[in-house]
This record gives structure tokens, C-alpha cells and sequence, in this order.
């Protein structure tokens, strides 16, 4: 795998600027012996070998290790297992700011809760500077437990939508749970069922009063259709048993829509309103999800207030792709209001408001996104009539301000827990470290990164400026040596090669997703393979994937291969990229769409979400690159309507 140990040399310039910045922090441009060190302890840490851990963290602290204090928190951690805190608050006072301190801090909040002390619990949680979700369901337990007045009302909002499964807000939601009426613990059942989350369903069902037996529910989730068959209709009178065959019916929606429609000529008469209008709602989910036409009739027998976030979006989605504008008002308008401010939709009802002829009440929601440096933002300038241009480059970092970051304690801890390949510890401390960051520290933030070959890094702190910008380092393009030839070769559009590659890698060599794919073009193994045998590219190994140029040949191979299969439309080929081409094929319409309509109802969230932002950033690169750009409305096109007699995709 690639590291920064075989390419030193995208180090070397960077950490030669640190040298002797701080008194406590050795010259790390080079590897040294407590490196090794250091790592022996992380594994220590990690097979819970405690004598050699103790060994080597005191080595660490009599070497002034840069790492030492991680050798030191990983024994607090192991002392906080154990529910002994004797260590932890002489560190947090230590490390208090630092990642560090921040990260025992909140494991401290679990040995806390487990010994009831609630006070101490909420004095220590108030100190979080940014607390996770678990540390926040923990601080809010703590003051439910302390009889605070509003906690249990804040807890109760949560409650129904939170399907978080960390320890901390298990317990969150159990002490809600406890104070509830059996009927106001459907929503969040209901809720648990749509995202599959059956442990916590079934515990929650067999805590109900008459709660069915478990395996009556263990039928029901498992096996709907047969239990559906057997259950005698007059046991309906039972609520929960009534409760219970409208998350069999879920179930069945999910896996065949039209069955379970079907299915509620039989039930739907034997649930009150709002239950069969919640089932009425996931069938329609289901049904919109799948592109199915009758989708629109099943959301029509449910209730905006029935229909979960999912499924009040996937009602505009429905609408959006029928082009039935009235009704993606109307549905976008319901939906609660936290949904409406999200800028797909608040571009979506401007659109539908524009086809309605309503133009200036469409033209404030154009004004609301304008100017705003994403997909949506740019749609929106273009309505319009406002050509989206780069906005003036900021002065480049004063030397000032780069000694600044190059004498960080946490940016020089982010960069040696770089070169030692852990790449999550460097991710977190570099994260931590540039929170609260100027405009002008951000930007000589990103240049530190650039120098030293950490592209994702310079992009992440370039892309929060908020007044000063500098789009050359949020969109950069490294390894243009090596993209440029190959894209005329392969007679693909290198602004396209680099949205691209943005989103799948940040330009990290030895990216690798949890699903395998890896390298710059996040290739998967199977596909890296098929694609070099195709294009005749001999003695391949799939431990080339890691090598930037076999990379960067391949995945742009495969790009033109996509290009071609799918009417060399770019949209197209990118939501193929990410999900497969016979996905991008079969989520066409049966008539022409508009391409961003397409995009948006795109079923996979992942998706739909990449190909966005794919196209958002192909038009920035070719603003950098050319000076100017085709509107965004342009490069989305049109997406032609299925073929009947289309030919199989010869794919991978």
C-alpha cells in the first residue's frame, strides 16, 4: 500500500519548514526511533497488552515523543474500561483543547453514566467543545436524571427520530421510552422499521403492555406474508397486534410495493385512520423509490402527517419526475419545516412556483440559494439569468500566517501521525486543529497541506472559508502530468476526470472505501481487472490499483467505457460510475427528463448525493481551467427516455 514512508519526498519540503519551530516537538521530517516506538504502543493499546503498554508509554514521555501523550491516553482508556478515572482529570487539565482531551472527555461520560454520577456527568459534558451525538444523549440523560426541567422535553423531540444505536443514546431513548404511554411509542417503531432497525424494534415491542409473544414477532418481521396468511383477522381488536400487522405490512412494501397494496384491501379496513394511512405511506416510499407510476395514488391515501422524512421527500421526488408541479408544491410545502429549508427543496418549490406562472414569489427562492457555492446555488443563479463565476482569489498566505500553522502543536502532530500511515488519528487531529480557524489561517492551513502532498486536507480547509476564497486550492488538480495525456487518449473531458475524482478519492493515493474500491478512481477489484484486460494492459496485479498512473489509466478507461454505453452523457456515466451502469440505465424515465431531474431522483441516497456534486464540481474545474463553462442546466442536459429494444450493457 502507498505511504508517506515510499514517497518522502511529498513530505520532505513541508516538515523542513517546521524544524525548530517548537521547543518540545522534534525535527519530524525524518523517521526516528520513538516513531516505532509510538506504533508498538498503538498495538499494544490495541491487543490489550497493558504491562507492555506501560512499558513503552514511559519510554514515549522520557523521549518528549511528540505522540507520547497518545501512549498515555490509550492507558486512561484502558483505565476507564474499568471504570477507574484516577489519571483523567490531571490530563484533561493537560490537554484541555486538544483533540486529545476533547476524545477522553467523552469517553469519560460512559464511565460516569455506569456510576450514576449525574452531576459530575453534566459538569464534564458542558466543558465538550464539539460534543458527538453519543456525548450529547449522555449530557441530556444526565439533566433528565437531575429532574431538569426542559430535558425531558428536548429528549421527547429527539425521541422519535433518533435511530442512533451508541450505548449513550440506547439509554436516552430507553428513559424516555419509560415515561410514554404505549401509544406514543409507535412513532418511533414505526420509525425503527423503516431503517431496519429490528433489535431495537422487537425489545421495544415486547415491552408494550399485551405485547404479542416473540414469536409472533419474529413472524411478523421476518416472515410477513406467511404470518399475514395465518393471523385471524378478529385479533386485530388487540392494539398491539394491530400495531404488529402494520409493520408486516412495511415489510412486504418494501420488498414488493404491489403486493402489499394489495394486501391492505384485506387489513387496511381493520386499522383506524392513522395507521393505514402510515402504511399507505411506506408502500408509497416503496413505490417511488422504484419509480413505480403508481406511486403518486398510494401516497394520496396516506397523510403528510403519517409520512416519515424519507417518505414526505419521496412524495416531491414522485411528483418531481411525473413533472406534476402543482402536486411538487404542494407536497414540498407540507413536508415539516426543517425539510423545506433544505436547498433541493427550496429550489424545487421555485421551480414549481415558476411553472405555475407565480415568477416573483419563484424568484425569492432563487435569491434565498444565490450566490451559495453547490449544486443548488448554481441551478438557482442560473434561473436567474446570473452566470456562476469564480469568485476573486484571495491574497495567498503571508509568511505570518503560515508559521502559524507550521508551529501548531495539533497540525504538526496531524502531519507525523500522517507520515506514520494513521491516517483516522491524523484526520481527527488535523480536523480538531483548523475548528475556529480564520479565513486567512484556513487558507494557509490548505497551502501547508498542498505542500506536503495532504490534497484532501487543503481541500477541506479551503472549502470553509466563508469571505476570503481561494478555488485553486478547494479544487485543486494534482497529477495533471499524468491526467492530461491520458484524457486526450482516451478522448474523455478532464474537468469531468477531476469532478470526479474529487469526490471519490480527495486525490489520496491509497484511498480505500469500506467496499474495496481504492486508488485516485476508487476502482473496485473486479472492475480494475476486467478494465485492464480490456484495454490490453499487461502483467497487471491488483496491488498496481495503489500506483497513481495504473490508477488513473484504468479509471479513466472505464469512464469513457461508461460514457459510450450511456448516450455520452456525462450524468449518466457518473451515476454509472458510482452505482453500476445497469442502475444508470434503469433509473431513466420512459420519456425524456430533464437532467437534474434525473439527478434528484436518483433512489440511492449515496448516489444521488455524488452525482451532484460531481457535476457541480466538473463546472468549477473548468472555470479554473478555462476561463469559463457551459451553465451547469447545460452540461445536465437531457436524459433521453428508455429504449425498448436497448442492448445489454457489457459492463462491469
Amino acid at each position: 500500500m502507498w505511504s508517506f514512508r515510499r514517497f518522502p519526498h511529498l513530505f520532505g519540503l513541508g516538515l523542513l519548514l517546521f524544524a525548530g519551530s517548537m521547543a518540545s516537538l522534534p525535527v519530524i521530517a525524518q523517521e526516528t526511533s520513538g516513531d516505532q516506538i509510538f506504533l508498538s504502543a498503538r498495538e499494544a493499546f490495541q491487543k490489550g497488552k497493558r504491562a507492555q503498554l506501560e512499558r513503552l508509554a514511559e519510554t514515549l514521555k522520557a523521549e518528549t515523543h511528540p505522540l507520547a501523550d497518545y501512549a498515555e491516553y490509550y492507558l486512561l482508556r484502558q483505565n476507564l474500561e474499568k471504570g477507574d478515572d484516577s489519571g483523567t482529570p490531571d490530563f484533561l487539565q493537560r490537554r484541555n483543547g486538544d483533540w486529545l482531551g476533547e476524545r477522553l472527555r467523552s469517553e469519560w461520560l460512559k464511565t460516569l453514566a455506569n456510576r450514576a454520577d449525574w452531576t459530575e456527568l453534566a459538569r464534564q459534558g458542558a466543558r465538550l467543545a464539539q460534543p458527538d451525538r453519543e456525548a450529547r444523549c449522555f449530557i441530556l440523560l444526565a439533566r433528565m436524571r437531575q429532574n431538569e426541567s426542559a430535558a425531558f422535553a428536548e429528549a421527547r423531540a429527539l425521541w422519535p427520530a433518533l435511530t442512533d444505536t451508541s450505548d449513550g443514546c440506547q439509554r436516552l431513548m430507553l428513559a424516555v421510552e419509560n415515561r410514554l404511554a404505549p401509544e406514543e411509542r409507535w412513532p418511533r417503531m414505526r420509525l425503527l422499521a423503516e431503517h431496519k432497525r429490528l433489535k431495537s424494534l422487537r425489545r421495544m415491542l415486547l415491552a408494550l403492555p399485551q405485547a404479542p409473544d416473540a414469536k409472533a414477532i419474529d413472524a411478523a418481521l421476518d416472515k410477513p406474508a406467511s404470518w399475514l396468511t395465518h393471523l385471524a383477522p378478529e385479533r386485530l381488536a388487540q392494539r398491539s397486534i394491530r400495531g404488529l400487522v402494520t409493520l408486516a405490512l412495511q415489510g412486504l412494501a418494501r420488498n414488493d410495493p404491489a403486493f402489499a397494496a394489495g394486501q391492505m384491501a384485506r387489513w387496511g379496513v381493520l386499522l383506524d385512520a392513522d395507521e393505514a394511512a402510515w402504511v399507505w405511506g411506506q408502500i408509497g416510499l416503496q413505490g417511488a423509490l422504484r419509480h413505480m407510476d403508481t406511486a403518486a395514488l398510494w401516497f394520496s391515501r396516506s397523510r403528510a402527517a403519517q409520512l416519515s422524512s424519507a417518505g414526505a421527500e419521496w412524495r416531491a421526488r414522485s411528483a418531481l419526475r411525473r413533472m406534476n408541479w402543482k402536486m411538487v408544491r404542494l407536497a414540498i410545502e407540507e413536508m415539516p419545516e426543517k425539510l423545506q429549508e433544505k436547498p433541493e427543496w427550496i429550489y424545487w418549490r421555485g421551480r414549481a412556483l415558476q411553472a405555475e406562472k407565480h415568477e416573483a414569489e419563484a424568484r425569492k427562492c432563487f435569491e434565498r440559494l444565490s450566490g451559495q457555492s453547490h449544486f443548488y446555488g448554481n441551478l438557482a443563479d442560473e434561473e436567474l439569468g446570473r452566470t456562476v463565476v469564480l469568485p476573486p482569489f484571495a491574497q495567498a498566505p503571508l509568511a505570518t500566517e503560515l508559521a502559524f500553522v507550521q508551529t501548531h502543536s495539533g497540525i504538526l502532530r496531524a502531519l507525523l501521525l500522517f507520515r506514520l500511515d494513521l491516517r483516522l488519528e491524523a484526520l481527527r487531529e488535523w480536523n480538531w486543529s483548523t475548528r475556529g480557524m480564520t479565513d486567512r489561517q484556513l487558507l494557509a492551513a490548505a497551502e501547508v497541506a498542498r505542500q506536503n502532498g495532504l490534497y484532501d486536507r487543503a481541500i477541506h480547509s479551503a472549502d470553509r472559508t466563508r469571505g476570503q476564497h481561494d478555488y485553486r486550492l478547494r479544487y485543486l488538480s494534482p497529477f495533471l502530468e499524468q491526467v492530461r495525456p491520458i484524457a486526450r487518449e482516451r478522448g474523455v473531458e478532464e474537468t469531468w476526470i477531476y469532478g470526479l475524482m474529487r469526490q471519490e478519492s480527495r486525490f489520496v493515493i491509497a484511498a480505500k472505501s469500506s467496499v474495496g474500491a481504492a486508488g485516485l478512481m476508487q476502482l473496485m477489484p473486479a472492475t480494475a481487472r476486467w478494465v485492464a484486460n480490456r484495454i490490453g494492459l499487461s502483467g497487471y496485479n491488483p496491488r498496481h490499483v495503489h500506483d497513481p498512473d495504473i490508477n488513473l489509466r484504468l479509471g479513466v478507461a472505464y469512464m469513457q467505457m461508461t460514457l459510450e454505453a450511456l448516450d455520452d452523457h456525462p450524468l449518466l456515466a457518473s451515476a454509472a460510475y458510482n452505482a453500476g451502469p445497469g442502475r444508470a440505465r434503469k433509473w431513466k424515465a420512459d420519456i425524456p427528463l430533464e437532467g437534474a431531474i434525473y439527478a434528484e431522483t436518483i433512489p440511492f441516497d449515496e448516489t444521488r448525493d455524488y452525482v451532484k456534486k460531481v457535476m457541480s464540481n466538473t463546472h468549477y474545474y473548468a472555470l479554473l481551467f478555462n476561463g469559463k463553462s457551459p451553465p451547469l442546466h447545460a452540461r445536465l442536459g437531457t436524459v433521453a427516455g428508455r429504449t425498448a429494444n436497448a442492448p445489454p450493457i457489457a459492463l462491469p
